[in-house]
C-alpha cells in the first residue's frame, strides 16, 4: 500500500511489480492480497478517516481493513494486538449513512460534485465502487458465441458464464480465472473486452473491403473486433502514439488470425502519416485518451491519480484528436467520437464543439443505431451514454458524425485549399 499510495505508478502496475519481487507467496496468497489492495483503493478516503482514530503505522490500518472486507475480520485475529482489534471492532459499527456522500463513496469532491449533478448519483457512486465482473468477446473470426458459451459452461462453469444482455459477442463471468493460460485465448478465440467497448464496433459498422481507421487504438481490443467484422479484408490501419501500446497489441493481432491490420506509431495526431489519409477513410474510430472515470470498477486509483487540472488539457488534447481524425474521413464515411468516462465536459461538449466547428458533418443518432442491434438496450438519444448502475458495463460515452457527401463543395474557397477529399476512395500507396 504504501508504494502504490505515492501515485508515481497505475495501481496495477505496482502491484505486478510488487508480486513479482515476491515470488514465494502462493497462488491464494497472491490473490489476498491484490483483491484486499483494490478494496483499499476503492474505499480509500472512507477507510483514511476511520484510520485517524486509530494507533500505529497509518498503511497498516488500511491494510487492516481491506482485509477485514475481503477476509473477513475474524481471519486477521491472530494478527492484531488488543487496541487494534478494539478500533476495528468500533469503526465496523459506524453507520456508512451517516457519513458525507463524498466520504461515504470514496470519492475526491471534485468528483462527487460532477457525479453528484447526474440522475441517481447515489447508484452509480455505488456501482462504480463495485468490482466488475470479467467480460469476454468471441472473436466471430474464430468462432460463434453460443458455441463457445456451451464450452466454457462445460469446462469452465463455476465461474458461472452466460451470455450478455447486449453485445452479440460477450460472454460475462464471476471471478477471476487465469484465462491467458486457457487453449481458447492462446488460440485467439476469446479475448477480454467490457462490453460496453464491445458496442463501439456496432456504432462503426465496419462492411467487407473498406478502408478504417482505429485512430487511438492503445492495446488493441476495439481493432481486433473491427478486424473480424470486416472479414479480414480492406485494409484496417492501428493508430497510436506509444510505440510500447502497439508492440503489446501485436501478439494479439498474430493470435487473431487478422492480416488486413497495419499498426501505425504517430508522432502525433498531425502526424504525416496520418496526413497522407486525408479523405480516404469510409469509418474512423476515436476512442480518445481520457479519464477514466468510467472505469472505476477497474481501475480504482484513477480516481486518486486524476485531477480536475489534467481535465482541461484532456480536453485540448481530446478536440485535437478529433479535428485530425475527421480530415481522414471520405464523404459519406462515418467518424466515431467515444470515451470510457461520464464528465459531460470530455463527451457532449466535445461533441457539440466538433459539430459547431465542422459544418461538412452532421450528427446521426447513436443510441438509435445502437438499438437497431440491440432489441433490450435502453438509451435516449443521439448519443450513448452507458452506465455501470443501469447497464452493467463500464461508463462509456459515443457519438456518432457522417462527413456529408457534398460538404467539400459547399464550403467554398476554403476546400480549394484544403487536401483533395475527392480523390480515389482506395488504399493509400
Amino acid at each position: 500500500m504504501g508504494e502504490i499510495l505515492q501515485w508515481t505508478y497505475p495501481a496495477d502496475a505496482a502491484l505486478s511489480h510488487w508480486l513479482r519481487n515476491h515470488p514465494n507467496l502462493g497462488a491464494r496468497d497472491r490473490s489476498e492480497v491484490a483483491e484486499a489492495v483494490y478494496d483499499v483503493l476503492r474505499h480509500l478516503r472512507r477507510y483514511r478517516q476511520f484510520g485517524e482514530s486509530g494507533v500505529g503505522p497509518a498503511s497498516r490500518r488500511l491494510a487492516i481493513l481491506g482485509l477485514a472486507a475481503t477476509l473477513g475480520a475474524g481471519e486477521l485475529a491472530e494478527g492484531l494486538d488488543a487496541a487494534e482489534a478494539e478500533w476495528l471492532r468500533r469503526v465496523s459499527q459506524i453507520d456508512l449513512a451517516t457519513l458525507p456522500r463524498a466520504v461515504r463513496g470514496s470519492i475526491p469532491d471534485w468528483l462527487d460534485e460532477r457525479l453528484g449533478a447526474m440522475d441517481s448519483p447515489e447508484t452509480l457512486i455505488e456501482a462504480l465502487n463495485r468490482q466488475a465482473s470479467l467480460d469476454l468477446r468471441v472473436n466471430p473470426l474464430k468462432a460463434e458465441r453460443d458455441a463457445m458459451l456451451a464450452e466454457l459452461q462445460q469446462g469452465a462453469g463455476r465461474y458461472a458464464p452466460v451470455a450478455m444482455p447486449y453485445s452479440p459477442w460477450g460472454i460475462r463471468m464471476e471471478g477471476r480465472p487465469a484465462i491467458n493460460r486457457w487453449p481458447q485465448f492462446e488460440n485467439g478465440s476469446i479475448e477480454v473486452q467490457d462490453e460496453g467497448s464491445q458496442l463501439l464496433a456496432l456504432l462503426v459498422g465496419p462492411r467487407r473491403g473498406e478502408m478504417i481507421i482505429d485512430f487511438c487504438a492503445g492495446a488493441g481490443g476495439k481493432t481486433l473486433l473491427l478486424g473480424a467484422l470486416m472479414r479480414s479484408t480492406g485494409r484496417l490501419y492501428a493508430f497510436d502514439v506509444s510505440a510500447a501500446r502497439l508492440a503489446r497489441a501485436k501478439p494479439r493481432f498474430a493470435r487473431s488470425g487478422l492480416s488486413n491490420v497495419v499498426p501505425v506509431v504517430i508522432d502525433n495526431e498531425n502526424d504525416a502519416r496520418v496526413k497522407r489519409l486525408a479523405g480516404k477513410a469510409q469509418r474512423v474510430l476515436v476512442d480518445a485518451p481520457c479519464s477514466g472515470i468510467g472505469t472505476l470498477r477497474r481501475n480504482p486509483d484513477l480516481k486518486w491519480r486524476q485531477h480536475p487540472e489534467a481535465l482541461a488539457e484532456l480536453g485540448q488534447l481530446q478536440e485535437r484528436i478529433l479535428n485530425s481524425a475527421a480530415r481522414c474521413v471520405a464523404p459519406g464515411g462515418r467518424l466515431v467520437y467515444a470515451t470510457c468516462s461520464l464528465l459531460a465536459e470530455e463527451n457532449e461538449a466535445q461533441a457539440e464543439r466538433f459539430l459547431a466547428s465542422h459544418p461538412d458533418f452532421e450528427r446521426l443518432d447513436a443510441a438509435g443505431i445502437l438499438a437497431a442491434r440491440c432489441e433490450n438496450l435502453k438509451l435516449e438519444g443521439p448519443y450513448v451514454q452507458l452506465r455501470p448502475d443501469v447497464h452493467g458495463t463500464d461508463g462509456f460515452f459515443a457519438a456518432v458524425f457522417e462527413r456529408k457527401k457534398k460538404g467539400a463543395a459547399a464550403e467554398g474557397s476554403e476546400a480549394a485549399e484544403a487536401p483533395d477529399v475527392s480523390e480515389g476512395q482506395g488504399e493509400p500507396a
